[in-house]
């Protein structure tokens, strides 16, 4: 029955804020603004507040006549401000009630949302409590039945017994000190609330607490003019305790409980006020899931061009998931009425959720496109964004930098471990697999993967491997010293781990090791579960410069395996492991690559002759990912 609520609730926003996008357009769509708005009527109705307050006299005789010189006396400012913070009190309850209506009907009250929405229950009764106590400070005939109301229905609880009432039994028995306490309330209870307000957005990505200035003008727009037309005024004169309130006219948005207080036995009001709070606080348990499937998941997600890593709580749509990331993604509804946030799926699957049909087409959606500000991973996922790593013309920004050499440490006759750090303790943001170019002093550039994973970028970790008469290599090899400095730029690449549930293959030559350790480290550090086998493949044993680090990774990881390959043996007859080329070598254990990715680094050569051999067995195109050492005469290709 819930279920069916929500659904019928849904299709009624859906239509309304159609007809508004059209009415306003969407970025300014009210519905889209609902809980910023809120907060920008919180703030006016405290700010029209201190004003009415700086002339208020908070004494029993002189409470009446001072609103009511504001109202006549002061008519273009105190009067029109009285009449703001009344129809800014009323605005803001119905903002809240349909911020609140529109959460439950598109199922946004479960996983890290249901912090949000039990909180925003307490705000319901902050705001009513604030502004019940409101009314009572006039004094007129309207706060006299609202005070004896009020303090009848609370003299029900246990422990007061009638002891609250008697304070308005008769005109004495109201003093100063009391109605100081009244207009404190009205003080403290706003003060409450406006904690409570900044505790609920905590768990809310990137929550906004400025609706868009159009809206803003319009509001106060027309709420001046609303003022100006119909001015609130002090309702039958001073209260008089001596004599029972006759009629009133009740604000129904702030006093709606009022009537029933009058006619209902007391009890029958504290049951339906405490069994409404307890049914809305409960409600997260009692409505279904929508995506049961993944309410218990932590979902990674890879956003290209980068591509960077995030995870995705249960129910967390993807802009929610990189906003929190701290990601400067593009977005401007975040409620799938304005298409800002497209982006383009690549691997996995998504719960598109609730949108508006033309801003998300059947044509998108078979394209590929999804809404970020919708989209609900039920998988590990890949998407394609324009993201903060590009620039104005939306190409990755690269970024040039000048390290210093901090160790030299060699792992083998022709590998030194090359470790780099930048001043001032700067962090290059860049994704697991990628490279930079060192810049020489000519102006030509050569390329070197990045070899530490992302979450250990203290120092920038690179694997040179000598090659004779090579330029730079041979100066690592024989001239560099600590303390030297290396211009290069960075990051680049796009040969990086994509999301997915199939097992996975990595094929690296000699030094194509250092993209798959920054790749597997990565993988580890963020608790992926695919299985993952290296073959690592080289010409002598020595060449297996982290032997042991690989070695360990096979101990520690339940779901790595790693396969070390040599060509040549001739050199070392105590040899009994795998031989050969180390593709084929990985084709022999997994003749059927169908159901696998494959990620192979290494010479040109050794790519050339891999990838052709991997996709006649089987390997999707698409599954398939490479990254080619391109010599320093070569134009770059594969990267």
């Amino acid at each position: 029955m819930i279920g069916s609520l929500q659904s019928a609730l849904r299709r009624v926003f859906m239509l309304i804020e159609a007809l508004f996008n059209r009415a306003f357009g969407e970025r300014l769509n009210p519905f889209y603004h609902l809980g910023a708005t809120t907060f920008f009527l919180f703030w006016l109705v405290a700010g029209s507040g201190l004003y009415l307050y700086a002339f208020f006299d908070t004494s029993v005789s002189g409470a009446y006549s001072s609103v009511l010189a504001l109202s006549e006396r002061q008519w273009y400012a105190g009067g029109v401000l009285r009449s703001v913070h009344r129809y800014a009190s009323d605005a803001m309850v119905v903002a809240m009630l349909i911020h609140l209506l529109r959460h439950f009907a598109f199922d946004r009250i479960h996983g890290f949302r249901t912090f949000s929405w039990l909180t925003g229950v307490g705000l319901i009764w902050l705001v009513y409590v604030s502004g019940i106590n409101g009314y009572m400070l006039p004094w007129d005939r309207l706060a006299q039945f609202v005070v004896v109301a009020s303090f009848e229905w609370l003299d029900w609880l246990p422990g007061f017994g009638g002891t609250l009432i008697r304070n308005f039994m008769y005109a004495s028995s109201v003093n100063d000190r009391l109605f100081s306490l009244l207009s404190f309330i009205h003080i403290g209870a706003p003060l409450l609330l406006l904690l409570l307000m900044w505790i609920h957005v905590q768990r809310v990505a990137k929550a906004s607490m400025q609706p868009p200035p159009a809206i803003v003008t319009g509001l106060v727009t027309t709420l001046v003019a609303l003022s100006l037309l119909v001015p609130v005024s002090s309702q039958g004169g001073p209260a008089d305790l001596a004599s029972e309130v006759g009629a009133v006219a009740l604000d129904w948005f702030l006093l709606p409980v009022f009537p029933l207080i009058d006619r209902w036995p007391l009890a029958a009001v504290w049951a339906l006020l405490i069994l409404g709070t307890v049914l809305l606080l409960v409600l997260p348990w009692l409505v279904r899931v929508r995506h049961a499937t993944g309410t218990q998941r932590i979902y990674q997600l890879a956003l290209h061009p980068g591509p960077k890593h995030v995870t995705a709580r249960a129910g967390e749509t993807l802009l929610e998931a990189g906003l929190r990331a701290g990601l400067k993604l593009p977005y401007e509804c975040r409620n799938g009425g304005c298409g800002e946030c497209v982006c383009t799926v690549l691997n996995g699957r998504v719960d598109h959720g609730e949108f508006q049909p033309a801003t998300l087409t059947a044509a998108m959606r078979a394209d590929g496109k999804t809404l970020m500000c919708c989209a609900i991973p039920l998988e590990d996922i890949e998407i394609e964004v324009a993201v903060d790593s590009l620039d104005a013309n939306g190409t990755p920004a690269i970024t040039r930098y000048q390290g210093r050499v901090e160790q030299l440490e060699r792992l083998s006759d022709t590998v030194i471990r090359l470790r780099l750090s930048l001043p001032d303790n700067q962090r290059i943001e860049f994704a697991a697999g990628q490279y930079l170019n060192v810049l020489l002093e000519d102006g030509e550039c050569r390329a070197f993967s990045l070899a530490n994973p992302p979450h250990d970028n203290a120092l920038i970790e690179l694997h040179v491997r000598l090659i004779p008469g090579g330029r730079f290599t041979t100066h690592v090899f024989n001239g560099m010293q600590v303390g030297e400095r290396i211009d290069f730029e960075a990051p680049l690449g796009s040969f990086t781990l994509h999301a997915g549930a199939k097992p996975m293959l990595m094929v690296a030559g000699a030094t194509g090791f250092a993209p798959i350790k920054s790749i597997l480290e990565d993988a580890f550090e963020r608790g992926v579960q695919r299985q993952m086998q290296l073959y690592w493949g080289v010409s002598d044993v020595r060449d297996l410069y982290l032997l042991e680090m690989v070695e360990g990774w096979a101990r520690t990881h339940a779901n790595f395996t790693f396969v070390p390959v040599l060509s040549d043996t001739s050199g070392t007859p105590e040899w009994h492991g795998r031989t050969g080329l180390v593709h084929e070598a990985m084709l022999a254990d997994h003749p059927d690559l169908s159901g696998y990715e494959v990620y192979v680094c290494g010479s040109v050569r050794m790519v050339d002759n891999a990838v052709p051999a991997f996709l006649a067995g089987g390997l999707g195109a698409n599954a398939c990912y490479s990254d080619a050492f391109v010599p320093a005469n070569r134009a770059p290709s594969g990267r």
